[in-house]
């Protein structure tokens, strides 16, 4: 048995412009500029999602988020790590069929940006939910 242990110091701050313009993509259903932050081989755990490539995840969260509801995400705590960026928050999923209930999941996130460019997103690990009971 190695001991891989790293220690990593986190500074909590503001949500970063990238982070906000990458939720705001989402939330206005535009899916443009906002994906920039991620690197274009970037990955991305989701849930069960294991998707692979900037454009295969912009793909695939439009095609979440066109499943019939809008989404508004609100980044109640983000820490810095360096090249680790930890963030909680609360998404509000509207339906659109109005007879549904709308629901507030939590979300935790983790993006680890690249070595090279650490202001591109590598690896994205996140998770929210539960959506329902």
């Amino acid at each position: 048995m190695t001991d891989n242990a790293t220690t990593v110091t986190f500074t909590k701050k503001p949500a970063p412009d990238w982070l906000l313009a990458f939720w705001k993509e989402i939330d206005d259903k535009t899916f443009g500029k906002g994906f920039d932050c991620f690197t274009e081989d970037a990955t991305c755990n989701l849930g069960v999602a294991d998707w692979h490539g900037r454009d295969t995840i912009r793909n695939n969260l439009r095609a979440f988020i066109d499943t019939g509801f809008t989404a508004l995400h609100d980044v109640t705590e983000y820490w810095d790590g360096g090249l680790l960026k930890v963030f909680r928050g609360i998404v509000t999923m509207t339906p659109d069929d109005r007879s549904q209930g709308v629901v507030n999941p939590v979300m935790t996130h983790f993006f680890y940006m690249d070595e090279k460019d650490p202001t591109k997103v590598r690896s994205w690990f996140g998770s929210v939910g539960p959506v329902a009971f």
